[in-house]
């Protein structure tokens, strides 16, 4: 495997690396050994790949478990490159009220994955990372966004500040999750267009960008409790409450 390589593991992953067209996918592995039966879904996949022109191979449970990080991949794998990433004007274009997700300084793929995941589920137009970013665990990330990190329009923006600055630009207000001087999210109007920035657990975002932000938010708790969520908690609270709010404002709520 070469070092532009990746492999996704498992149907669920490998499906929606197809379905989003955001990878080259270099070959198809399927475990096959004499007593198996493929399902139904795997031989669709196997028809996607003839379709598109993937090669297919049959190997034994070894070779897959050899070339596999993990042990939930069910037999099927990809050999994938590079994600490909799309313009960051791309996300906002044509959208009336986006919903626009930055996840910085998550240190853990798996908790990375899991956040994706959540505002995929939820409804978000798209999703924001830093240059240097855990889509190069690709693996992990989509096994454990269920697919959603392949299927998320993703940008690419040098800083948190150069992604805010530019979204600002297109009407956005610019939201961040902290526990100072913090509004409730269920107080908060959260139904417009909005850039939420997600820190991570030990990193956080920087005084300066929290300070600069439109919206600052917190997630109430209902006792006393001192310690914060973690990532892909915070994560979910948030993203079904953006959800909740978008859903239930009336049609003409935004009109002029």
């Amino acid at each position: 495997m070469s070092e532009e390589q990746a492999v996704l593991e498992g149907l669920i992953s490998v499906d929606a690396a197809f379905r989003a067209g955001n990878r080259r996918i270099d070959r198809l592995l399927i475990r096959m050994e004499e007593s198996s039966v493929i399902e139904r879904d795997v031989l669709r996949l196997i028809r996607d790949a003839d379709r598109q022109g993937i090669p297919v191979q049959y190997v034994s449970a070894a070779e897959i478990d050899r070339v596999a990080q993990g042990k939930s991949h069910g037999g099927v794998i990809a050999l994938v490159g590079a994600r490909q990433f799309v313009p960051l004007a791309s996300l906002v274009a044509e959208i009336k009220r986006p919903f626009i997700v930055m996840l910085d300084g998550v240190e853990d793929p798996f908790n990375f994955g899991q956040a994706v995941r959540a505002f995929y589920a939820a409804g978000a137009d798209g999703l924001v990372l830093r240059p240097r970013n855990w889509m190069s665990a690709a693996g992990v990330v989509a096994r454990a966004s269920a697919g959603a990190s392949e299927l998320m329009p993703t940008a690419i923006a040098e800083t948190t500040q150069d992604a805010a600055d530019f979204l600002r630009a297109q009407g956005m207000r610019v939201a961040v999750a902290t526990r100072e001087r913090a509004a409730s999210i269920y107080e908060a109007d959260l139904s417009g267009a909005l850039f939420l920035v997600i820190g991570g657990e030990k990193r956080g975002i920087t005084r300066s960008f929290e300070e600069a932000a439109d919206v600052r938010l917190s997630i109430p708790y209902g006792r006393r409790f001192a310690h914060s969520l973690g990532t892909t908690a915070a994560s979910a609270v948030l993203a079904f409450e953006i959800m909740r709010q978008r859903i239930n404002e009336t049609p003409g709520d935004d009109e002029p």
